[in-house]
């Protein structure tokens, strides 16, 4: 049985939840994984027309019988956890079946704190985060001073690595920043308060996954973020602090490459993007204004307003090659419904140069300026599809034009928010 990684082949909020709930509800899905970032991603599904948001859990903490888990790539918010947790119960979903890795490494409130100052402080060269914490989690990771789910278990350790983590950030805060230290003890308290209730859930998420897949289980890997929000093959410096792209789920999850079996990228068939960064194919008339309204282009974990422009094939080419992608997953078709005639970037001009891959540095990307093909539109609702002889002609080519110039296959696409709004193109 399958490995599948879902994940996201744009700027994010593709869509990653419906793919992942689509896959888990058509096919037997035992294991659902988050294996990179924290409570800033944002998946929504909307199932039987109740519409739910996860954040830092796995969207497949919605379907019945599959295990959700938080693998050691992420960054975890205990309180950010329990929130969601309790939200979900309210609403009268089990919950139980949750497994977290012992080494996922955890966000306290003093990376929130850092985050924000540190944003106020570049002023007009903020990167756009969303101030959570998750880069300021992710440096202590890699300065070796971060603290792990297993640390809150050893109170000696646990204040020794807060310590040590303090030592530098109050300086920070007291000499750079003018603002208050903050307390070890206090984040010790905090942090020990989670530690009861987190307990049962804590394992070896790596020896967990192996053995599932040895045993034969259907392991779905769910994405965060997206290959454009790559630290390393992202449009850098206006990315995430983590590897989203299909190589980080190996590292994130302590799963080898061998295991991966497939490898779909979610993309809509229009672009967005949150936060600052260079984007070629925004669009700043009344198009864009559109697409931002009939789309609801408003971030499910932020609630920061998308930035919205047309489908950019550049980019999609760029996610299959990095990621290694067997097949697309193309979302939201149904918004383009309002257009006679729909643009496709299908290369870039730089410098009066086309070019037809990803600009090699940052100034070429930023220079960037999209050569277009035109599409007919299909002018008509298209929510009650169910196959893909039902889309109108226009449509059809439009899917079939995307496929032709995006480096992958296009597996379904999506023509509507719910569960059921699914048009199969390709069968497995």
């Amino acid at each position: 049985m399958p490995a599948i990684v879902v994940l996201g082949a744009q700027w994010g909020d593709e869509g990653k939840g419906k793919a992942t709930d689509l896959l888990a509800t058509t096919d037997p899905i035992d294991f659902v994984v988050r294996t990179s970032g924290g409570h800033n991603a944002g998946h929504t599904i909307v199932v039987n027309g109740e519409k739910y948001a996860t954040h830092l859990l796995p969207s497949g903490i919605l379907t019945p019988g599959a295990t959700s888990v938080i693998a050691n790539g992420v960054v975890v918010s205990p309180e950010a956890l329990f929130r969601e947790l309790d939200g979900l119960i309210a609403r009268g979903v089990e919950v139980a079946d949750l497994k977290v890795s012992a080494n996922a490494h955890v966000i306290a409130s003093y990376h929130a704190t850092i985050d924000k100052v540190t944003e106020r402080f570049l002023g007009k060269n903020q990167i756009g985060t969303t101030g959570r914490g998750i880069g300021p989690a992710y440096a202590d990771k890699i300065n070796r001073v971060g603290v792990r789910i297993a640390d809150l278990f050893d109170e000696k350790i646990l204040r020794e690595k807060i310590d040590a983590a303090l030592d530098v950030r109050n300086h920070l805060l007291t000499k750079v920043y003018n603002r208050r230290a903050i307390e070890v003890d206090a984040v010790v308290e905090e942090l020990l308060a989670y530690a009861d209730r987190l307990q049962p859930m804590v394992c070896d998420t790596s020896l967990l996954l192996n053995q599932a897949l040895d045993a034969g289980q259907t392991v779905l890997f769910e994405g965060a973020q997206a290959t454009m929000l790559d630290v390393d093959h992202g449009t850098y410096p206006f990315v995430t602090s983590s590897n989203p792209v299909a190589g980080g789920v190996c590292v994130g999850a302590g799963i080898g490459p061998t295991r991966i079996d497939r490898v779909i990228g979610v993309i809509k068939a229009y672009t967005t993007r949150v936060g600052s960064g260079p984007f070629p194919t925004e669009l700043f008339d009344e198009d864009g204004v559109q697409l931002q309204q009939l789309g609801g282009e408003i971030g499910v974990s932020t609630g920061r307003t998308r930035r919205c422009g047309w489908y950019d094939s550049v980019v999609a080419r760029f996610a299959s090659r990095v990621n290694g992608l067997t097949e697309f997953f193309l979302t939201k078709l149904d918004i383009l419904g309002a257009w006679e005639q729909i643009p496709v970037c299908v290369a870039y001009e730089i410098d009066g140069v086309r070019v037809d891959e990803m600009p090699m540095t940052q100034t070429e990307f930023h220079h960037a300026k999209p050569v277009y093909e035109y599409f007919d539109g299909w002018m008509s609702d298209i929510s009650g599809c169910r196959s893909f002889d039902d889309l109108p002609k226009n449509a059809q080519v439009y899917v079939q034009a995307l496929e032709e110039i995006s480096g992958a296959k296009i597996w379904g696409v999506g023509v509507g928010p719910g569960r059921e709004q699914t048009v199969v193109v390709h069968e497995d």
